[in-house]
This record gives C-alpha cells, structure tokens and sequence, in this order.
C-alpha cells in the first residue's frame, strides 16, 4: 500500500526532488524484441502475455534494485514490453539529487547489461573481437550466460556480480574498445511527472493494456498502420483505421456552433440539445458523421458513439508519429474498424495545444469531407 501522505506534486520547471509520483518509459531506440516475445494465447488478445528473454529479467531485476540504492523511492507498477520497460515510481519524501539522478543510475546499470548482453550473444562489432582475445571472449560469454540462465537470484549479489564481470570485460579490454559495445539502451528514458492523483489509476491501466493492444495490432494490422496520401477531393491525409467508411453514402458533420452554447448558458439548453441528439439519430441510421469533436459538447457526441459501436471519422490536430496508436476511448474502435482518424499534417513532437486557427481548418476540412463526390 501507498503510504497516505500528502504528495507535493513538481511543478514544470522544478529540479522533482520532492515527494510524488513519475511514470518513466526506457525503449531500446531501434525497437529490436529484445527483453521478451509476445505471447497471445487462442489468439485472444485479451490474455495476451511477454515471456521475458533473459535479458528483459536482468533489465525488471535492475529496476527493482533501484530500492536499494534510494529507499525513498518504492516501485509502484511496471511492465516489460518486447522492446520498452515501463514504470511507476513513488518518491515517499524530499530526495538529496532528485529522480532524474535515479533514473539516470538506473539507466547507466541497464546500459551495463546491454554491453554484457551483446558479448553473451556474439554481436559485439569485430574491430573489439580483434581487440580481445577469442578465448578470454567466449569464456567471458559462457559466464555471462550463466548468469542470464539465473545462477543466484538475489538482487544484490546479482548486481555486484554484474558489476565485477563488467570490471573485469573492462580491464581486459581497452576501455575505447568496451565503450564501443553496444549498450543496447542508448537513450535515457522518459521521464514524466504525474501532475495529479487522478493520473496514477489511468496511468495502471495503460501500462497494464499495454500487451493486449500489442496483440490486437498484431492480428489486426490493416487497422493499425499508418496510411499515407489518402486523396480526399483535392486535400491528401494520412490515416490511422478504417478507410472503407469513405465510401458510405451519407456524411454529417458534428459541428456545435457557439450560438448554441451561448442559448445554453442563458437558460435555453433545447437547440444544443436538439442537435446534440440528431448527431447521435443520424449515426444510428448509418451516416457517417465527421468532426475534430473540440467542444466538450462534440467529444459528449464522440463518447455515446463510441458506446454505441457507431462508426464515425475523426480529424486530429497532429499527425501519427512512428508506432503510433490510438488512444484508450478510440483504440477499440479503431480495432473494429469503425473509426478512421484523419490528419492533413505531419506528427509535430512539440504541439502540445490546437489553436483556434487549427479549429476553425479541421472543421472546414469536415465539410469538405461530408461534400466530397462519393466513391464509385
């Protein structure tokens, strides 16, 4: 159980040395299924599992040990994914360094397991196997297997274990040689401060659904990959789901006007009510609506839809980024084939907000996708 106590939750900016929670992400860069294989039993993505490699133990055993190390720091959650490491990090109370000093131990003790990793598997680069001795080589892999093979099982002794082979594979090597192994985590994770309690059960259950919609990205591709050049009239799109709902034969647009709202906020709610309603009426008779759903009142739309199983398209203020997937409310969805999200621009890292200029060009692209000549 979590300590009950108040968290004093980091501000952007702030050196998070004080209590809170941090959800970190650690991914080998070239997505390489390297830490375990996906397993999905009767092809049922709902009890789908990662068997772990050898070095995805080695890699949870490191995370878990960062305990020892910073006492103030408990491991709430985690999940081992093929190629990433997710996590969730409780900091009980005000640290010396803060959590981006443990992270980044963290993150140096999984480097270590990488170079060990990559002389136990034979992939270290030939310009080192000339620079060590075959047989100091592969006596050195027949004792890192063993360790991956499970020997000892206690944490710390694991870990000085490690350290002493890493030592020791340095002084044999020259040091220019051992730092040109491949660590195989090359990137430092991800490190995001959870602003608010409400994160931490979302949070779970994202990292939780993780393996089940790996599975279903798996046995349903089509769905799941990125689209590009879709030709809608004379604008291109990329697209993430179902581009045979381009062929229906009727679309709407959900498009709540500010006149409605402002009716609402007066008393008179019955025209935002009306149209909210015939939104959801012509969905169910089988047209296709089409809208950015920006208002709250528009994403109330999307969410009965959703309930409902009705199919719709989506227009998203940024494109797909690489291994993109679709959030928790559309990822099911997107898995039937009942929605298809749409972007006229390509994934921009940095947007964190939609302008009133994107606005007002998603909504005039929805029109233009509901006026469009249909699909022969």
């Amino acid at each position: 159980m979590v300590e009950q106590e108040k968290w004093q939750w980091q501000e952007p900016g702030t050196t998070w040395k004080g209590a809170g929670l941090y959800h970190i992400t650690l991914t080998i860069p070239n997505r390489q299924p390297l830490l375990g294989s996906l397993i999905i039993p009767d092809n049922d993505p709902s009890k789908a599992y990662v068997k772990r490699t050898a070095l995805g133990n080695a890699l949870v055993d490191c995370l878990l040990n960062i305990s020892s190390y910073h006492p103030e720091v408990q491991i709430l959650h985690f999940c081992l994914m093929p190629d990433h490491l997710h996590a969730v990090l409780y900091v009980r109370r005000t640290m010396p360094k803060g959590i981006r000093m443990v992270v980044r131990g963290f993150w140096q003790g999984a480097k270590k397991l990488g170079r060990a990793y990559s002389v136990a598997s034979s992939i270290a680069p030939n310009t080192i196997r000339e620079n060590y001795q075959e047989d100091k080589l592969k006596n050195y892999q027949e004792g890192m297997l063993r360790y991956y093979q499970g020997g000892v099982r206690n944490l710390k002794e694991e870990t000085a274990q490690l350290e002493a082979v890493s030592a020791s594979l340095c002084k044999q090597m020259d040091k220019e040689a051992y730092y040109q192994l491949e660590p195989v985590f090359t990137e430092i994770p991800f490190i995001r401060s959870m602003g608010h309690n409400t994160q931490l059960p979302n949070t779970i259950r994202y990292i939780d659904m993780n393996p089940q919609r790996l599975a279903t990205k798996r046995l349903k591709p089509g769905y799941f990959r990125v689209q590009k050049d879709i030709m809608i009239g004379k604008r291109s799109y990329d697209g993430v789901g179902n581009t045979t709902l381009l062929m229906a034969e009727h679309f709407e647009t959900v498009h709540v006007r500010r006149v409605m709202v402002e009716e609402a906020n007066h008393g008179n709610d019955e025209p935002l009510r009306n149209y909210m309603n015939s939104c959801i009426l012509a969905a169910r008779k089988g047209v296709i609506m089409v809208s950015p759903f920006i208002s709250p009142y528009e994403k109330q739309v999307m969410l009965v839809m959703l309930r409902e199983k009705l199919p719709f398209i989506y227009l998203s203020d940024n494109g797909f980024r690489d291994y993109y997937k679709p959030t928790d409310a559309l990822f099911d969805a997107c898995a039937s084939g009942r929605i298809l999200i749409l972007s006229p621009w390509t994934y921009d890292a940095s947007k964190r907000h939609i302008s009133r200029v994107d606005c007002v060009a998603l909504n005039a692209m929805a029109e233009e996708i509901c006026n469009k000549e249909p699909v022969r």
